[in-house]
């Protein structure tokens, strides 16, 4: 598989479309947020139903470290199950055409996602990736990917690879 190496290395995402991945993935999370509270009222007003709201409430009192521990845990969470069920696409990754993939071009175990996600937790690595590769990417040897290029690119690897084998025969 290490052929795969140099078309992995072209077909990586650009910068902005990394940021947008990003962007859109902690958009998701915020909605979710969102729509818990939205739930867990809605419950209370029409259920008098408080267990959420109770704990929603024991959450807005915790000091700042607590909160931060808290969303990294969710963050990481999010991360790794939505890549790893979904093959290296997380909501970002779809919207703009991107996947992860392990260098050399073979799908990603659950280990390199693992350490993809538990990456992330590191401070500033969210913004790693505008150097050449995120640290993430770097520490699980994986790259993100414009999908549908590198897809086009190994087609035509293998069409060309094809047709020398037929001029051979």
């Amino acid at each position: 598989m290490r052929k795969y190496l140099v078309i992995v290395d072209r077909n990586r995402s650009q910068k902005w479309t990394r940021f947008a991945n990003f962007i859109i993935d902690r958009l998701v999370i915020t909605i979710a947020f969102l729509a818990l509270g939205f739930i867990s009222s809605l419950l209370y007003q029409l259920a008098n139903i408080d267990f959420f709201v109770n704990i929603i409430y024991k959450m807005s009192q915790v000091n700042r470290f607590v909160d931060i521990l808290i969303t990294s845990v969710i963050y990481f969470m999010y991360s790794f199950l939505i890549e790893y069920f979904t093959k290296g696409r997380s909501i970002g990754k779809y919207i703009t055409g991107s996947k992860v993939i392990c260098i050399d071009g073979t799908e990603p175990t659950f280990n390199d996602y693992l350490i993809r996600s538990i990456s992330r937790i590191v401070p500033f690595d969210a913004l790693s990736f505008l150097g050449e590769n995120g640290w993430h990417d770097k520490w699980s040897e994986t790259r993100v990917i414009n999908i549908k290029n590198y897809q086009a690119e190994i087609q035509a690897k293998s069409e060309i690879d094809h047709l020398g084998k037929k001029e051979i025969a």
